[in-house]
């Protein structure tokens, strides 16, 4: 386990990061306003994932090939996005899986492995998430003790604040929905979550 000056250090410099808006947390926002917090769990399940793999990969020095073959790496990054895209713009249309739907229920219209998928990519084709954690995590862990319990304690930390503050946004979008749904607003709500989604994929893509 890192020594308490560390973690009371890591802690809040981490969940201020995460905290902030980016990429995974505007996806929850939009899943959340879109499908609802309970679908979206989903997609946080994937997400926690490629969080995990990236941090664990930063630490073992496996970010080092993702940056000796960029152009792997952008490829990934650009289907990422143009998917997210094409989402978005169904949205937008009020059209496609995730689309709201007057009178209709759009919680089991996408399976639970494209959510999963969906977060698990925006993650893991995240350049800034990448570099975070390069220049984040190696600071925090000591080559005095065995890197092992230190990792497995700073993932928690990391899994932990990533799930709170998704929560966080998953419900504001959702709180969101419940807002909007009150008048006649059903086609600005799907334009809000689309042009969210667009703006994720651009985002990814260009990143």
């Amino acid at each position: 386990m890192p020594d308490l000056a560390i973690l009371a250090v890591f802690i809040p410099t981490f969940f201020f990061v995460s905290i902030t808006p980016g990429m995974c947390m505007t996806l929850a926002m939009t899943l959340g306003m879109s499908i609802g917090v309970r679908r979206t769990l989903w997609m946080m399940l994937g997400e926690l994932v490629g969080v995990a793999l990236v941090a664990i990969a930063a630490v073992m020095g496996v970010a080092s090939v993702m940056l000796n073959y960029p152009d792997a790496f952008a490829i990934l990054k650009w289907i990422g996005g143009a998917y997210l895209a094409y989402i978005g713009i169904n949205m937008w249309r009020s059209k496609g899986k995730m689309a709201i739907v007057e009178g209709q229920q759009t919680d089991l219209s996408i399976s639970n492995y494209a959510l999963i998928s969906q977060g698990f990519v925006t993650a893991i084709a995240n350049p800034k998430g990448w570099a975070f954690m390069i220049s984040l995590l190696p600071p925090f862990i000591s080559v005095d003790k065995a890197v092992g319990p230190q990792l497995f304690w700073l993932l928690s930390i990391i899994m932990l604040t990533e799930s709170i503050s998704m929560l966080a946004y998953a419900s504001g979008g959702k709180s969101l929905r419940m807002f909007l749904s009150r008048g006649d607003n059903i086609k600005l709500m799907n334009r809000i979550a689309g042009s969210l989604m667009i703006g994720v994929g651009f985002w990814l893509a260009l990143g």
